[in-house]
Parts: C-alpha cells; sequence; structure tokens
C-alpha cells in the first residue's frame, strides 16, 4: 500500500511538473477537457431530446385513449349507466342494511340487554367477589392453557366501571341460575403486555398495543372455578357448557363475546364504546 501510494504521488508529480514547463502539454490537456465536456454535452442534450420526445409520444397516447373511452361511453351511455347501477346498489343496500361494521374484524353481538337485567344494573351497585389465592393461576392445568396467566392483572377497579358491572352481573346469573362460580383471569392489560402477547403468535392474540379492548378496561377474560380450582379447558364437557351458557348470558347484558369469533375465544367478553378504540 506504500509502495503504491509512492508510485502515484510520483506520477502526479510528473504529470504537473509537465503541464507547468510544456506549454504544448498544457494546450494538449486543455483541449482534451474542453472535447470530453464537448461530448457530454451533446450526450446530455441528446438524452433530453429524447426524454421530450418520449414525454410528447406519451401525452398524445394518453389523449388518444381518453378520447376512445369518451366515443365509447357516448355510443354506449344506456349500456354503461346499467351497468354502474348493477355495480353500486347491492353495495348500498347491504351497506345500510348491515348498520356500523364491527371493531377488529369480529362479530359484533346482536342480542338486546334483556329488559330486567337493564333494570337490575341501573340499580344496585354489585361488589367484586373475593379473589382466587395466586396459586389458583400456577396449576399445570392453567398453565398449559395460559402460560403467562400467573402475571396477568385481575383488577376489577382497572376496568371501566360499566363494564365490571355488567360482568359481575354475568357472574351472579351465571352462579344463581346455571350454578357456574366464575373468576376473572385477566382484566386490564398494558400496552407492552399486549405486545409479548402478539409476539407469541396467532394462536394467543392478533391484536397487538391498543388494538384490543383490554388495554381501554373494557375486555376480560374469565373462567370457571370447580371444588376450588380453576378450569379453562374447552376439552372439559362441564365447561364447555359453561361457556355457551356464558355467551348467552354476557350477550343478553350487552356485552360482545369471543365464542362467536373465528378464532374462538370462549371466556373472553368485551364492551365495545364508540370513539373509544382508534383505528
Amino acid at each position: 500500500m506504500f509502495l503504491l501510494a509512492v508510485a502515484m504521488y510520483f506520477l502526479l508529480a510528473c504529470l504537473i511538473s509537465w503541464l507547468v514547463l510544456f506549454p504544448a502539454g498544457r494546450d494538449l490537456f486543455v483541449g482534451t477537457l474542453e472535447r470530453t465536456g464537448l461530448r457530454l454535452r451533446r450526450r446530455f442534450a441528446t438524452l433530453a431530446q429524447r426524454q421530450e420526445q418520449g414525454a410528447m409520444e406519451l401525452q398524445r397516447s394518453g389523449r388518444a385513449q381518453l378520447a376512445g373511452v369518451a366515443a365509447f361511453l357516448r355510443r354506449n351511455y344506456m349500456l354503461c349507466a346499467a351497468g354502474l347501477l348493477l355495480v353500486c346498489v347491492p353495495p348500498l343496500i347491504a351497506l345500510l342494511a348491515g348498520g356500523r361494521p364491527s371493531l377488529s374484524g369480529f362479530e359484533a353481538s346482536t342480542r338486546e340487554v334483556n329488559p330486567q337485567v337493564a333494570g337490575l344494573l341501573e340499580g344496585e351497585q354489585l361488589v367484586p367477589p373475593p379473589p382466587l389465592p395466586p396459586l389458583a393461576f400456577t396449576t399445570a392445568e392453567v398453565q398449559l392453557e395460559r402460560p403467562m396467566i400467573a402475571t396477568a392483572s385481575r383488577d376489577w377497579a382497572l376496568l371501566d366501571k360499566t363494564y365490571a358491572q355488567r360482568l359481575l352481573m354475568a357472574f351472579r346469573i351465571m352462579k344463581e341460575r346455571h350454578g357456574y362460580e366464575m373468576a376473572i383471569l385477566e382484566g386490564y392489560r398494558s400496552p407492552e403486555r399486549q405486545d409479548t402477547l402478539a409476539r407469541l403468535g396467532p394462536g394467543v392474540t392478533n391484536a397487538a398495543a391498543f388494538q384490543s379492548w383490554h388495554q381501554y378496561g373494557l375486555a376480560a377474560d374469565c373462567a370457571f372455578v370447580r371444588d376450588g380450582r380453576l378450569v379453562i379447558s374447552e376439552q372439559d364437557p362441564w365447561a364447555m357448557r359453561g361457556y355457551q351458557l356464558y355467551g348467552e348470558v354476557a350477550e343478553s347484558l350487552g356485552l360482545t363475546w369471543g365464542g362467536r369469533w373465528k378464532m374462538r375465544d370462549f371466556g373472553h367478553t368485551e364492551l365495545r364504546v364508540a370513539g373509544v378504540m382508534k383505528r
């Protein structure tokens, strides 16, 4: 590398000396630069001319195509109008008949709130049940079904008050009418935890941070308690029957039940409030 630098320096010094000491060398060098510059200018001018010609041809072609389309529309305006109606009318009818689309691609509950239940919700303020001991969330069965549930939040105070009252009412109905004792597995979920769960794959959740109602305290995952132990597995016939009943009760209270989604989440309910979740 050092020898190469010395050689380059020597050649550069010889070139400078030749230009300084010999006028003919200077003239040759300057002439070469001028000819090179002239060739470059000619080449750039040719390229610019070609681009201008191409743009003009493209413009003429576009005008010809537009003129052809306009002529076709004038000749077949009745046919075009009929086709436009056939294309636009069905989606418009579906939009008007279907109402507002549901959030996150899930089907919203279409059941109305039971009037008797609505009356109960307006009056009595229900109190959360005593929490289960932390060890209840670390059993082998629970860890198999919900590996990260031990670190989840089950603080009722972090839930939206309206949603919490409806969820507590669902718990009461499930116990008094159907004999199922229920417990909350996870309520409020931080954005960081939501992203962590999303990285585990679609088998856990498809929602990233602030794409889930958990971040707004408007969703909870729940399960059943039998003989003091949590029962989550959908393979248990007793639990599966409970999930079906829970879905009916939740929807009667105006909640959205995850058991109707394509990726079913039988223990999940949420209360969708307009203007809360940003799309």
